[in-house]
């Protein structure tokens, strides 16, 4: 139920006015069963974005932090996240990589909708940087489509280090989706390379610059 106040009612429109969301290729993302969307990040606002245009309920994994933290903030996090239906996952421990895809793979398993950022975090400069491959190996673990969803617009309605909003203009492209059969040799190196060519679509639909490297580690 809150999900969709939260689209509809509390957190939506506030959204749209802001930023006139301008999407494309909508009728891309299958209406039923399992879909990976894999989108570029910008702003923390990307996810709300994304549940904002998507008819369908999408689930993100959330940092365990989130659904942990203390004080009015604290509390006021856990509780947006615990409702809106989001799945916490530990980025800390070893297994944490293998726990994060087997809780993907549960999402897609039940027919929903998974949503991700490859890039791990937001980009610091605009451009486009390294994709992680758990979306990949995912995506061959499961066969569901993915959906490359290049964001363009919301760096500026939600500046990186800004507190205010300011109004801009947002768009979303939905690309075609992208089927993966499952490999056994050589499976690491597969999603490697699959997910270069993600970024590197994404990066050319958005008419951004590439990086290879990872956004996290950039110091350049």
């Amino acid at each position: 139920m809150w999900y969709w106040l939260f689209k509809y009612v509390l957190v939506g429109p506030a959204l749209r006015l802001l930023g006139r969301p301008d999407i494309e290729g909508l009728d891309q993302v299958p209406r039923t069963g399992p879909v990976i969307i894999a989108a570029n990040h910008l702003a923390f606002i990307d996810s709300l974005y994304l549940c904002l245009v998507l008819p369908r309920r999408v689930t993100f994994l959330a940092k365990q932090e989130y659904f942990t933290g203390t004080g009015l903030r604290g509390r006021c996090q856990r509780w947006f996240y615990t409702v809106s239906g989001q799945v916490p996952v530990d980025r800390t421990g070893g297994s944490a990589a293998a726990d994060a895809l087997a809780a993907a793979t549960r999402i897609l398993e039940s027919g929903g909708i998974w949503a991700i950022h490859p890039e791990g975090t937001r980009s610091p400069d605009g451009r486009i940087y390294r994709g992680r491959t758990g979306t990949l190996r995912v995506a061959l673990a499961t066969g569901a489509p993915l959906i490359p969803v290049a964001i363009s617009g919301t760096d500026h309605v939600n500046p990186r280090g800004k507190r205010l909003m300011r109004f801009g203009k947002v768009r979303i492209s939905f690309g075609a989706p992208r089927y993966y059969l499952p490999v056994e040799a050589d499976a690491r190196a597969v999603a490697r390379t699959a997910t270069d060519e993600l970024m590197r679509e994404l990066a050319t639909r958005t008419g951004r610059h590439y990086v290879d490297h990872y956004a996290a580690t950039f110091r350049g």
